[in-house]
């Protein structure tokens, strides 16, 4: 017995002593980003982790590191989970992404009858990017009306919409009977293990969401400082950005986007199927690369952050990376963005 314990401690001390394996992701990490910002970076092929981590800080004043937990905003990344939620919903049989609006939202302007659910999706609405700021004050009935009564843009062409977005989470709620958040985490987040993802019903402790920062440095606080309803984001903001979330969890979206768990096949297909000139599915804009690699992206950015998330559907590879502060003295992330998308899964 003693001469087998004995082996076991050996074991353990050669395993933990030896030199780690190199870790390309990290190497490529350290050289590439910027000292000052924080941030989280994760990368995975398939169903297996392979970095997370965090660099620079959360929360400055508190000196919190970022880590792999670390709770941010994602920003426009949450229209993927708002087109999801809408496939989940004619999946169950509640409606079709070829209904015009009307059917949903009750009368509309002789103008926007023609509009659709598959139309807010791609962005080809013709609807205005957006009402006003994102934080300013104001219900889904008044984001409804005031999105009826705008003037539509010319011509059917590819119009980046966050007003649309807004009307899709109020088509979610009024088709479901439940809240856009409480849709979101009953039917995508828990069957896909997203314990970290929502506006407010995660229930984080404040030190775990990272402070947002400006090119001075100044601090901008965190996502629900801003003015904000009982039940989250103003509908300036709702369903079309403003989702908190970590990287972990986003690794668990991109797990559940590999099989049945969230999504059937034929969905999931519809739901990275490119419908515009500028490669715009739904809620992902979608490339093919020279060598044939699909990949799905969106990014997300405010005044103060900024992320992307990347999947190949090709070779089942994804990253995700997001910063607390976009821009600063010596680096600017918005210029760094494609490089280190593409170098982090390069790297996987």
């Amino acid at each position: 017995m003693y001469r087998v314990a004995l082996a076991v401690i050996v074991a353990l001390g050669v395993t933990a002593c030896s030199a780690p394996r190199p870790n390309p992701v990290a190497a490529y990490l350290a050289r590439t980003v910027p000292a000052g910002p924080g941030g989280t970076v994760i990368a995975a092929r398939g169903d297996q982790l392979v970095h997370c981590a965090g660099f620079g800080f959360a929360d400055r004043e508190r000196r919190i590191p970022a880590t792999c937990d670390t709770v941010y905003d994602v920003m426009s990344i949450t229209k993927q989970f708002t087109a999801a939620a809408v496939l989940e919903l004619e999946t169950m049989g509640k409606l079709r992404i070829t209904d015009p609006i009307a059917v949903h939202l009750g009368p509309v302007p002789a103008d926007k009858r023609a509009i659709t659910i598959h139309h807010l999706l791609t962005h080809t609405s013709g609807l205005v990017e957006g009402l006003g700021d994102d934080y300013d004050v104001l219900s889904r009935e008044q984001l409804i009306k005031q999105a009826l009564a705008s003037k539509l843009t010319q011509g059917p062409d590819f119009q980046y919409s966050n007003l649309g977005y807004g009307l899709l989470a109020a088509i979610i709620e009024k088709v479901s009977g439940l809240g856009y958040e409480e849709f979101l985490a009953k039917h995508l987040f828990e069957p896909a293990g997203m314990t970290d993802t929502g506006y407010l019903l995660p229930r984080w402790p404040t030190d775990r969401v990272a402070v947002e920062y400006d090119a001075a440095g100044r601090s901008q606080g965190r996502p629900m400082d801003h003015p904000w309803a009982d039940d989250g984001p103003h509908w300036n903001l709702r369903g079309s950005g403003g989702l908190l979330s970590t990287a972990r969890d986003l690794f668990r979206w991109h797990r559940a986007l590999l099989d049945d768990t969230v999504l059937p096949a034929s969905t999931r297909t519809k739901l990275f199927t490119p419908h515009t000139a500028e490669s715009y599915a739904y809620g992902w804009n979608v490339r093919t690369a020279p060598d044939g690699d699909r990949l799905a992206w969106h990014d997300g950015g405010n005044d103060w952050s900024l992320a992307n998330y990347a999947r190949s559907l090709t070779d089942q590879t994804m990253s995700f990376w997001v910063t607390n502060q976009v821009t600063g003295p010596t680096w600017n992330f918005e210029a760094l963005e494609p490089d280190l998308t593409l170098g982090v899964l390069d790297r996987v």
